[in-house]
């Protein structure tokens, strides 16, 4: 059986009394009904499946994570108050899968100062933001589930922390389309969050909303920041006209220099070549719902990588629009 695969609660039941470790995704209904195990998962219904890009509430997306044992794997329920020990209950030589629901006071908290908790950047860390059905944000909620106890969770992250032996490290992969455009304005804020009213456009203060507008900005294309090489998205969520009001999926950080990003041209096939190939030995993958939108990925296949499609990335800190993959060296 594929280890990454859409699966019946049926399928993923036997797995989980087989005694696999599992990272799951998919209806809460769905994950209401499996037994206790070594699991945590999120809900969302987008999915990179085995014939491409799916939407579905009647299967979940199972990844089992192969290099792990039940043994070798601890599951931990965070709240807003223990998220930030994320990274220093990791072990010293493994890797850690993380889910955290949408809009949840944990996903500000990790958003906002994940990249700053202890530790961090030291150990390898990856995972998703669980999220709803587009036509459902009004009316449910996100949640998360760690498979020890099967509870339902909506204000709470949950983490798999997995050891490997000293033979073998843990590598995480950021696939981006986009790069700061170096002939886009310079845009900073003044203070950290997932929105901004104002913001300062090559030092000179401005209305966001009104500068967009103006220069009539693709929102497709997110906001860079250069981080010593590494381009870091923030993606638009909406605008919100009446307040004037930008909203992201990601926070922006005070004092950090911001480009748009550079154009990519036709997005579906420049997506589809940033993705095709393989990538080794992969244990984990997920995909952004914005990339699953924009690059009409509906039906087509991101090489070999396979996984839930989110509403946010983690790749040690949050991520919008990019393709995140976990993978397993064998080291002499």
């Amino acid at each position: 059986m594929k280890t990454s695969t859409l699966l019946t609660v049926e399928e993923a039941t036997a797995l989980i009394d087989a005694g696999k470790v599992l990272a799951l995704a998919g209806d809460e209904a769905l994950l209401a009904r499996l037994p206790k195990g070594s699991w945590i998962a999120g809900t969302i219904p987008y999915f990179i499946a085995d014939d491409g890009g799916i939407e579905t509430r009647d299967k979940l997306f199972a990844t089992e994570l192969t290099r792990a044992a039940a043994t070798t794997t601890t599951l931990k329920t965070y709240t807003l108050d223990t998220i930030k020990n994320i990274a220093t209950d990791a072990p010293a030589n493994g890797y850690t899968v993380v889910i955290i629901p949408a809009r949840s006071a944990v996903h500000t908290e990790y958003a906002n100062h994940g990249r700053d908790y202890d530790d961090m950047f030291m150990k390898p860390i990856v995972g998703w933001i669980a999220g709803v059905h587009l036509s459902d944000l009004d009316s449910a909620t996100a949640k998360v589930v760690n498979g020890a106890d099967g509870t339902l969770r909506d204000a709470e992250a949950v983490a798999l922390h997995v050891s490997l032996p000293d033979e073998q490290m843990a590598v995480v992969h950021i696939l981006n389309l986009f790069k700061q455009n170096p002939d886009a304005d310079v845009i900073t804020f003044a203070t950290t969050g997932f929105s901004a009213s104002t913001c300062y456009v090559n030092g000179e203060e401005t209305v966001l909303a009104d500068y967009m507008a103006a220069r009539k900005l693709d929102l497709k294309l997110p906001l860079v920041a250069d981080y010593n090489g590494a381009q870091i998205n923030t993606s638009f969520q909406n605008v919100d006209q009446d307040g004037r009001t930008v909203h992201f999926y990601a926070p922006v950080f005070a004092g950090i220099e911001y480009r748009q990003a550079a154009p990519v041209g036709d997005y579906v096939h420049g997506f589809e070549a940033l993705a095709d190939g393989r990538h080794g030995d992969v244990e984990f993958s997920c995909n952004c719902i914005l990339n699953y939108l924009y690059g009409e990925l509906r039906g087509r296949k991101t090489g070999d990588l396979s996984g839930p499609v989110t509403f946010g990335e983690v790749a040690y800190q949050l991520l919008n629009q990019t393709l995140v993959y976990l993978d397993v060296q064998t080291h002499a």
